[in-house]
């Protein structure tokens, strides 16, 4: 078991913590270490003071095409959010490449928008091709593939580099769920997520895959809210756990937590019909 530490970018409309990273952007070398490579995953800590650019991501056949890279599919935990604070999730009607290009030319693609009033608590998946962007007073979990491939199609006025063409390439009309708070439980094709509430002890195997045990088969604990101790049987002593706290369990290790502390257990991979 591995306790992270969060690597800190600094964005102009808050910051970034990616606590939990394999990725050349950000790596956690003791991370990359114990996993032996690349860990499928990326997950961050978004704060935004201000509100993000209007962006868009490709899939992984896109992302191959495009960048030799793989496609970035993610999602949101809302950690906290002031009154009013809102998303833009997705498009409002169906336009076609030709529509979208001119609505950003001609400075009016606001009015081609979602925007959704969010809540402390609520999920918000983003599959790839999905427009979004994370708007001013939130502060978020991300769960996402490990990929930095971003196009901005729009930034508010702010004279920020624009990826207008491969944007448009990738957008996806499809995709876009009800926002509403985390049902406990959630899968893709991508990860899985699962939170637990515990009160008093909590114990869990890190199931390993068949055959020789990879990267993808190391779990995540994050730690949402409360104060405790967790606990390998692999040995050492117990190690403090408050808000926002993560570490890495490797495959086949069982970890015992104690206190009062809600935890969000992180997957690669689908494993909803499996025990977590």
């Amino acid at each position: 078991m591995l306790k992270l530490t969060a690597v800190l970018s600094k964005k102009i409309w808050g910051y970034e913590e990616w606590i939990a990273s394999t990725h050349p952007d950000g790596r956690q070398d003791d991370f990359y270490a114990a996993v032996g490579g690349e860990y499928p995953l990326l997950v961050k800590i978004i704060q935004a003071d201000d509100t993000l650019s209007v962006q868009v991501h490709p899939d992984d056949e896109a992302a191959k095409r495009l960048e030799n890279d793989r496609g970035k599919t993610e999602c949101w935990y809302v950690l906290d959010a002031k009154p009013g604070a809102k998303l833009v999730y997705g498009l409002n009607g169906t336009y076609s490449q030709d529509e979208l290009r001119a609505a950003v030319q001609e400075n009016r693609l606001e009015a081609c928008l979602q925007q959704v009033e969010v809540h402390k608590g609520d999920f918000i998946f983003i599959p790839s091709g999905t427009v979004h962007a994370i708007g001013g007073g939130l502060r978020l979990l991300e769960v996402q593939q490990s990929c930095n491939i971003t196009y901005r199609l729009y930034d508010w006025g702010r004279p920020r580099e624009l990826h207008v063409d491969k944007g448009i390439q990738v957008i996806k009309h499809d995709g876009v769920r009800k926002v509403a708070p985390f049902p406990g439980e959630f899968a893709c094709e991508y990860f899985t997520l699962q939170t637990v509430n515990v009160h008093g002890g909590y114990s869990m195997l890190a199931a390993a895959g068949e055959g020789a045990s990879s990267a993808e088969d190391w779990q995540l604990v994050y730690c949402i809210e409360g104060t405790g101790t967790i606990k390998s049987a692999c040995g050492g002593a117990p190690l403090s756990m408050k808000a926002e706290d993560i570490f890495a369990v490797a495959p086949g290790e069982k970890i015992t937590v104690e206190g009062q502390v809600q935890l969000m257990k992180i997957r690669c991979g689908n494993h909803l019909t499996q025990e977590l």
